[in-house]
């Protein structure tokens, strides 16, 4: 028997006793996975070195690097999300609506665990421990296919999270780490509907392309961030630089980064923001008129408008009015995380309603689409889909509902 098929049975079994145990059962489990991660985070600290060579070894790019790496604060950011995780409400049997026939029949609708979620990321080794515990939690078993660039980091956290598991109530098979990751033995995961119940890609355009073409198993899908920031004709100066220098640099290989910058014209404070940008180490590619007066300011492509750059690079681009901004997005933008920064309320309203994206924000900075910092704890990832969830994806978006109906012997006449 593959390795696929004999963990996904495993995974299948595993799934039906979890389904069923207690929130106190769950959040013991997942305390002591928190603990057993702190106490190994010197074995996976050197484990996440070999990765880090071989990546370099390859020529990774810097912000891919980053993606990989992990470090004492890294491990600690993922416990204190599985800390805060046990915090937060356990979604599962909660009531979602209720309500009576005319027959008598009581109807309601409750929260129930998906089944098996199959995961399929990149160099993202947190992603093992934030999907693992998210899907734990939920009551759903996790089979988690990681990239060969991070094997050696998710071998060491999955056999670090067994291990805690194994001294629980949540079964140990209950987590599996598909160490096959050929594309063969991937493309018969994404068909393997007898065990896994959804298909979760988390990853760049091409990896999250390939599962929506392949997968015969329903795709939960996210999506890469292609995102804007627009500063109007009333924004303020300082309010404008802060924030833009944050949504682009805080973190440049993230999703929601922002990648490009949209100016009112009539801005007075045009000058004043390139030249910090620059100053920090951004490059900058603008329109025509910005490199006619900006000479460390190169020639935008076509291609840079459509581009996440994962880098300290950033599209800037001269407007109108707020509709050419938001023409400008709907062409260009991957309908994940959009901003305005602006004083004038019907400039904000036109904006916030007329953007087709997962999250859009008044005066703040698109850093903020991610799970922990929208109260949920540690996320699954950012869907940018209209069906089921929309965001970043926390409990509720890993579960599905059933109907309970109780009569007193009705018969369908």
């Amino acid at each position: 028997m593959s390795e696929l098929l004999e963990k996904a049975k495993k995974l299948k079994s595993a799934s039906k006793v979890l389904s069923i145990l207690s929130t106190e059962e769950k959040n013991e489990a997942l305390a002591k996975m928190a603990d057993r991660l702190l106490s190994e985070k010197e074995l996976i600290i050197t484990e996440n070195a070999k990765d880090i060579r071989a990546g370099e070894e390859k020529g990774f790019t810097p912000s891919l690097l980053d993606r990989l790496l992990l470090t004492e604060e890294r491990i600690e950011q993922i416990v204190e999300g599985i800390h805060q995780l046990i915090k937060l409400e356990d979604p599962i049997g909660e009531t979602i609506e209720a309500w009576e026939r005319p027959n008598g029949l009581q109807i309601h609708t409750v929260r129930v665990p998906l089944g098996v979620i199959g995961m399929v990321y990149e160099a993202r080794p947190n992603v093992t421990v934030d999907a693992g515990s998210l899907c734990l939690k939920a009551g759903n078993a996790v089979l988690l296919r990681g990239s060969t660039s991070a094997l050696h980091s998710n071998k060491a956290l999955v056999k670090v999270m067994r291990e805690a598991l194994a001294d629980s109530k949540i079964p140990a098979d209950a987590v599996q780490l598909l160490e096959d990751t050929s594309r063969e033995t991937a493309a018969q995961m994404f068909k393997l509907n007898q065990y896994l119940d959804v298909l979760i890609p988390r990853g760049g355009a091409g990896l999250i392309q390939s599962v929506i073409e392949n997968a015969t198993v329903p795709v939960l899908e996210t999506g890469v961030g292609n995102c804007h920031v627009f500063i109007d004709e009333t924004a303020k100066k300082q309010m404008g630089i802060d924030i833009t220098f944050n949504a682009k640099m805080h973190r440049v290989s993230v999703c929601n980064a922002a990648e490009t910058l949209l100016i009112h014209e009539s801005w007075p404070y045009i000058s004043e923001i390139l030249h910090s940008l620059n100053e920090k180490g951004v490059e900058l590619r603008g329109d025509e008129e910005l490199t006619a007066h900006y000479p460390f300011v190169k020639s935008a492509m076509e291609e840079d408008w459509k581009t996440e750059f994962l880098a300290p690079i950033l599209a800037v681009k001269l407007v109108k009015d707020v509709k050419e901004a938001i023409q400008h997005i709907d062409e260009y933008g991957t309908k994940h995380s959009e901003a305005i920064i602006s004083e004038q309320d019907e400039n904000v309203r036109l904006f916030l309603q007329a953007v087709d994206a997962a999250v859009v924000y008044h005066n703040a900075s698109t850093r903020f689409t991610d799970g922990e910092q929208f109260g949920y704890g540690a996320e699954i990832g950012i869907s940018t889909q209209k069906l089921h969830a929309r965001g970043p994806m926390g409990l509720r978006a890993i579960t599905t509902s059933k109907a309970i109906v109780q009569g007193t012997g009705q018969i369908r006449s």
